[in-house]
């Protein structure tokens, strides 16, 4: 068989819903072997179960390098697949043992199997610069409130702002809007009764701005991974209309070529 054939047969639908079915069946076991009542009783077939998917993971993966040849290691999404598998070959045994509990990652495959998560997964990466600017310009915000409100409210309240790091913690509580307003700021507000003036901005500055920046880069890297796939669709779709227009222009001239020789 050829890496032509092959290839062909792994990147068919039958392989690939087959593989996405390997995956659900692989984490419904892993998350049976979480009961205990369930695991004491079916230990054993849980166990063969959970093998013979690995095996079957191990086989697609050995068949895709074969197939692919060096052009396998230049996508990342094959890495990604690789490092999924090689994790779950470690021995559970000794100091590696912590490993069987990242057998669940295996889950993560089905990522790499369905497009439309293959986009929301680069359109992430891809907005990773942009995010780490605006994490930059958070840190920096944190910094500087976490430094006022151990300053404003640390004597008073030394269990939320004693120090740095329990005011950066106290004022990340807030930013999520988890119990921030009778849990810390009502409580800190009937010994420092403007202290609202603080809270209030940093969850303007801090919530309702620089998260919902976060957002936006996100949705737009998005959005530009989309346009970039339909673009390339577009391309590919292109090529092969003119491919076939010029096959048949090629036909027709060697159809009067050969109406003319008859004449």
């Amino acid at each position: 068989m050829t890496r032509a054939r092959l290839e062909q047969i792994i990147d068919s639908a039958a392989i690939r819903n087959t593989i996405i079915a390997v995956i659900v069946l692989n984490a419904i076991v892993l998350g049976l072997e979480t009961v205990p009542p369930v695991y004491d009783r079916f230990s054993g077939v849980l166990v063969a179960f959970d093998r013979a998917c690995l095996a079957i993971f191990v086989v697609e993966l050995v068949a895709k390098m074969i197939a692919k040849g060096t052009r396998f290691w230049r996508d990342g999404w094959n890495l990604f697949d690789f490092a999924i598998v090689a994790v779950a070959l470690v021995p559970n045994a000794g100091p590696f043992s912590v490993l069987r509990a990242l057998r669940i990652l295996r889950v993560l495959r089905i990522i790499s199997v369905f497009p439309r998560l293959r986009r929301v997964v680069e359109g992430f990466v891809t907005a990773l610069p942009g995010m780490g600017s605006v994490f930059l310009l958070m840190g920096i915000i944190f910094y500087i409130a976490a430094v006022m409100a151990t300053k404003l409210f640390g004597a008073s309240f030394p269990e939320w702002f004693g120090d740095l790091g329990s005011s950066g913690y106290s004022l990340f509580q807030i930013m999520t809007l988890e119990s921030w307003s009778m849990g810390i700021v009502r409580p800190v507000m009937e010994v420092y009764p403007y202290a609202w003036a603080f809270f209030v901005p940093f969850i303007m500055v801090t919530t309702f701005a620089v998260v919902n920046l976060l957002v936006g880069l996100i949705v737009n890297s998005m959005q530009d991974a989309h346009a970039e796939e339909t673009n390339a669709a577009t391309d590919a779709y292109r090529d092969e209309v003119l491919e076939k227009l010029r096959v048949i222009e090629a036909r027709l001239e060697s159809a009067e070529k050969a109406r003319g020789s008859a004449k």
